[in-house]
């Protein structure tokens, strides 16, 4: 699933090709893409003469401002989009096309049909289910210290799911969440109120840097993600426990362990990320 820095790079890569660009028609080929109280007819409707003044980012979605409506969209398992000549035949898993005023296409593809898309009047894009519950950005500006201290204390969950809620900090999936546990030498299943201050900043820390290398090095590609210019993210080289089962662990040598944590594939250092009885027990 693509998580923020694939979103984040897609993000970059669509507003250098199609910002202010204007929309002139729209084929949608699988209504269920198009969710929320907006059946296929409106949204294309509503989106034919409207003009691209910007894309953002929040979370993993994608939020395409058209001044008066906003278009969100979550591109799930293996959603993405690609700018073609309008001519080009329409490759398989095409799923909806948006007809750009100077000839292109603006094309978005899902192999397993779970992205969606919703349209939205500008101003309401945070009153959608998944939006307006999202956790601050991890980035120093808006993810505080303090708050997800507080957060943490007062969840007894294990750490991985609950960072994976999108809930507490926005944008974190299997990857990323896998790599900042791993550099903030934490067990995936310890509960996050066992931890203690030193290690909640630690995984703060390790989280937002992360994140940062992941975004400039154009994200990480497993399996069939590519950015909008149809490149594949470089981070996969810079892993150090993801996908990594039965490898040296880069800190200690012992072999990366592949086990489950809410039903996830979880990769992680048994010696590094000890699970003990003593560092499961709340702090105070």
């Amino acid at each position: 699933m693509p998580e923020l820095p694939e979103v984040e790079t897609v993000r970059q890569g669509l507003l250098n090709l199609v910002k202010e660009t204007t929309i002139i028609g729209v084929d949608v080929y699988w209504d269920r893409i198009i969710s929320g109280d907006i059946h296929s007819e409106d949204f294309i409707s509503q989106l034919i003469g409207a003009r691209l003044i910007d894309i953002k980012r929040r979370g993993k979605y994608l939020l395409f401002d058209f001044g008066h409506l906003v278009m969100i969209s979550h591109l799930r398992m293996e959603g993405k989009y690609e700018v073609s000549d309008t001519n080009e035949s329409l490759k398989k898993h095409t799923h909806v096309v948006f007809h750009l005023s100077d000839g292109r296409d603006l094309r978005y593809l899902d192999v397993r049909k779970f992205g969606r898309m919703t349209l939205v009047p500008k101003g309401e894009e945070f009153t959608v289910a998944g939006l307006k519950t999202i956790g601050p950005e991890p980035v120093p500006e808006t993810f505080d210290l303090t708050l997800f201290k507080k957060i943490l204390k007062q969840k007894s969950r294990a750490i991985k799911p609950l960072l994976l809620e999108q809930k507490v900090v926005a944008g974190l999936g299997n990857i990323y969440v896998d790599e900042a546990l791993f550099e903030a030498k934490i067990h995936p299943l310890r509960p996050a109120h066992s931890l203690k201050p030193k290690e909640v900043e630690g995984l703060h820390r390790a989280i937002i840097e992360v994140l940062k290398k992941a975004v400039l090095a154009g994200g990480t590609t497993i399996r069939t993600y590519k950015n909008a210019l149809g490149e594949m993210g470089s981070f996969q080289v810079e892993l150090h426990v993801y996908g990594k089962t039965n490898e040296p662990c880069t800190n200690c040598g012992a072999p990366i362990q592949k086990i489950k944590v809410a039903q996830r594939g979880t990769h992680i250092c048994t010696n590094c990320q000890k699970l003990t009885t003593e560092n499961c027990v709340p702090q105070t």
